[in-house]
């Protein structure tokens, strides 16, 4: 295959995650590969490679191939595209993906991240009816960190809004400045739906911030993941600050793509995103014009499996059903009784929590929290 031109490899150590770097240091733009839905986990190294993304972000979720590790590695072999983050399965649609036990789902996706030599796992906070994980959890994420040598960078998210009324979903908070976690991941479109200021945030969290995740937002209830630049988030203003300081994480475009009617449409808003994010960060590598696009590169074809022989799905527990959908539109906020809340179209796509469920019901199916770098459209 032809090679792309992409920047420095990863380092596999929780130090390199970090934006520390000293003058001459840069970010690195990855791809979420729930960006490029309804296309697979597979399609989005295909994509990334062609584009000139300096590697991915991988969101475990319903895709056999997502939980596959070593099915992972080749993908990552042929296409030369690091996995540069792994997002752990911790959506209301991913609450089946390697079992319900949180510390479990984690430590799998430490291992996960290990043998594909990501530096990042990103988790989200827990839920607030998983007291028991939410009481030991920043305790719990350190322990990690030292056993598995990963930056486990916690993400920010947002109050759960029905109209006038807001509900406080996670613990100990949706925001990660006040707590003491070593690493964070600053996801932009959050900051709009949660109503604050992403630069403040960017600046307040200082040397722990480790990880971004670049989309836009109008500012509504919804969690949208927009393109960069297309929304009221000044998105520019976080990269501008990130290069200032030298910022040697990495930057993951994490955008909707699904209304998308084709896949050259699909490509055009991710090349676009990278665009952005290179613009603003001025990491453009030598070959890759930050504006006028990247270097296209030969991949494999829809109908020739890229790897060597047929892809090796997972266990027993790997999921029958299709793929579902990493962003679904969240519909009306339900509010439970016991204060629960789910986004009612989302949980009805994972099967789970109607109007008028019992508490005991709605704990039963929670999803458990786990860790590692993706996405939160379903109000995860």
């Amino acid at each position: 295959m032809s090679s792309h031109v992409r920047a420095e490899d990863s380092a596999d150590s929780a130090a390199s995650a970090r934006g520390r770097g000293g003058p001459g240091s840069r970010a690195r733009v990855a791809l979420s590969t729930a960006s490029v839905y309804p296309e697979t986990c597979a399609d989005a190294f295909a994509i990334a490679a062609r584009l000139g993304y300096d590697g991915v972000e991988l969101m475990v979720w319903t895709d056999a191939i997502s939980q596959d590790a070593a099915a992972l590695a080749r993908l990552s072999l042929h296409y030369d595209v690091p996995v540069l983050a792994v997002h752990a399965p911790t959506l209301l649609v991913t609450q089946r993906v390697w079992g319900r036990e949180p510390w479990a789902k984690l430590e799998r996706t430490c291992r996960t991240a290990v043998s594909l030599g990501a530096g990042v796992v990103v988790v989200h906070p827990p839920f607030r009816w998983q007291r028991e994980y939410a009481e030991a959890f920043a305790e719990g994420i350190a322990d990690l960190e030292r056993r598995f040598q990963v930056g486990v960078a916690v993400e920010n998210m947002y109050p759960w809004r029905a109209g006038a009324r807001s509900v406080q979903a996670y613990l100990p908070g949706w925001d990660p400045r006040p707590f003491g976690y070593d690493y964070v991941t600053l996801d932009l479109s959050h900051t709009a739906t949660a109503g604050v200021d992403a630069v403040e945030m960017a600046r307040d969290l200082g040397p722990r911030l480790a990880h971004v995740h670049l989309g836009d937002s109008l500012g509504s209830a919804k969690d949208e993941h927009l393109v960069p630049g297309r929304g009221t988030v000044p998105c520019a203003e976080v990269l501008g600050l990130l290069a200032e300081r030298s910022f040697d994480g990495t930057v993951v475009v994490e955008i909707n793509t699904r209304r998308c009617r084709s896949r050259a449409e699909r490509e055009e808003d991710l090349a676009e995103s990278l665009a952005f994010a290179r613009q603003h960060l001025a990491v453009g590598t030598p070959d890759v014009d930050p504006l006028t696009g990247p270097v296209p590169v030969t991949v494999g074809t829809p109908d020739v499996d890229p790897l060597t022989g047929p892809v090796r799905l997972p266990g027993p527990d790997a999921p029958s059903a299709p793929p579902t959908d990493p962003h679904p539109d969240p519909g009306p906020v339900v509010v439970l009784d016991g204060g629960l809340v789910a986004a009612q179209d989302a949980v009805a796509g994972a099967g789970h929590l109607r109007s008028g469920s019992s508490r005991a019901e709605a704990l039963s199916a929670s999803p458990a929290r786990s860790f590692r770098s993706i996405w939160d459209g379903d109000r995860s």
